[in-house]
């Protein structure tokens, strides 16, 4: 056996033990406070909805561990059992395998079957979990157009994007992983300009917040922290879930606020003011550039780390596959780098975490941080986020911190 299959099987059995090892944790954890709400929630949180979190959460957590299963073994049969190669065999037939159309084929092919092994998973997720919590509002009708609008946007940006990747591998010698860094860079930055006002609304209706006294609350919030935008929005979330949410989308002059409606519906004026101002805290401490700048990095490490196991005749070999091409080492890598990638999640959770605590802290000096405790306490409750997680879990999951440590945290802060 080649020495490469080896290393990829250990790597994949330990990440797949290790995952499956969280799951258990994090089910054991919650079951075992599942009859008594923590101290500092007794008041505001009820036995039912704590009990409702932590069924939630373990129901969530049964179904993670299925899917970790079965994409373990679509890893092992796109892999070591030959399915790539049997794609590639297949296609060449129809195709020059150096060609882009081959590539494309290939691609497309490995991009449909994963979807729809995930499709049973998205379904019960939503119509079997989801709904029988209480919070799916989508329809079936509404899910299939969903589908075909996802299906028709990776198409129309995922096509000629992969068409240039595949031509800069081609014809621009082996500083294409350079080349194609910045391609990826520019598409990135793109989408980001075109999310708000060209992407979102194709799934989404957004409306401007017509609440004037909260209007003006806004605009003096923002005013103090020195942001501007090109709106506050009311998106239609509750046509798909009951969850509520806030976030900003786009950036320079496309920056948009935008609230859900059932985050409106819940939340009073001084809360929502609060939950904006964490929000203006990522903006204002340079979170969000931050973490660009992590991903482009990060990006451009992995792409250096593909342009030399592309010319490594091992790195197809040992991953089951006798044909290399440009395609298939893309997908080879996308297949293989978080299987040996998994156990560095606790690093990128615990820098999230921290931009969450200074992001808190932020609010509470622009707004309130009581009114900040009691606006989180009613996001766990609506959500039916669990008050008591297994912390190792949490870690490597979890890019938010545990609920007592983070409104722990906020109630410590000088008023």
């Amino acid at each position: 056996m080649h020495w490469l299959t080896v290393l990829f099987l250990v790597a994949l059995a330990v990440t797949t033990l290790v995952r499956l090892w969280l799951s258990r944790r994090q089910i054991q954890h919650v079951l075992h406070h599942r009859q008594t709400v923590p101290t500092d929630f007794a008041i505001t949180i009820t036995l039912d909805q704590h009990q409702k979190a932590a069924d939630y959460t373990i129901a969530r957590t049964r179904l993670a561990m299925l899917d970790t299963l079965v994409g373990v073994a679509m890893v092992c049969a796109f892999t070591v059992a030959g399915g790539l190669q049997w794609l590639i065999d297949g296609w060449s037939g129809r195709f020059d395998a150096e060609g882009f159309a081959h590539g494309l084929a290939l691609i497309g092919s490995v991009a449909v079957i994963t979807g729809l092994t995930d499709l049973p998973f998205s379904l019960y997720r939503t119509f079997g979990i989801e709904a029988r919590f209480g919070f799916n509002r989508m329809t079936i009708g509404l899910y299939i157009a969903d589908a075909m609008k996802q299906l028709a946007l990776a198409a129309l940006l995922g096509i000629p994007l992969l068409l240039v990747v595949l031509w800069v591998m081609a014809k621009m010698g082996e500083a294409w992983w350079l080349w194609t860094w910045l391609i990826w860079m520019g598409f990135n930055l793109l989408m980001l300009a075109l999310y708000p006002t060209v992407i979102a609304p194709l799934f989404n209706k957004f409306s401007p917040l017509d609440d004037q006294s909260l209007r003006e609350r806004i605009d003096n919030l923002l005013r103090r922290c020195g942001f501007r935008s090109q709106g506050v929005f009311v998106m239609d979330g509750s046509r798909r879930s009951s969850h509520g949410n806030a976030y900003f989308t786009g950036f320079g002059a496309a920056k948009r606020i935008v609230f859900f409606d059932t985050l409106i519906r819940r939340l009073g004026p001084t809360e929502i003011e609060a939950v904006l101002a964490h929000e203006l805290g990522h903006f204002k401490l340079r979170h969000i550039v931050k973490r660009i700048v992590w991903l482009f990095g990060a990006s451009l490490l992995f792409l250096a780390l593909l342009g030399f196991l592309i010319k490594q005749p091992w790195f197809f070999n040992g991953l089951g596959v006798a044909t290399p091409t440009t395609a298939v080492a893309l997908i080879l890598f996308s297949i293989v780098l978080p299987v040996f990638t998994f156990l560095f999640s606790p690093l990128g959770s615990l820098y999230s975490r921290r931009h969450e605590y200074e992001a808190d802290a932020y609010a509470a000096s622009q707004s309130s941080a009581d009114d900040l405790v009691r606006a989180l306490v009613k996001l766990y409750q609506d959500n039916a986020a669990t008050l008591t997680p297994d912390p190792i879990h949490s870690a490597f999951y979890d890019s938010h911190p545990p609920a007592a440590l983070r409104i722990a945290r906020l109630q410590a802060l000088p008023r």
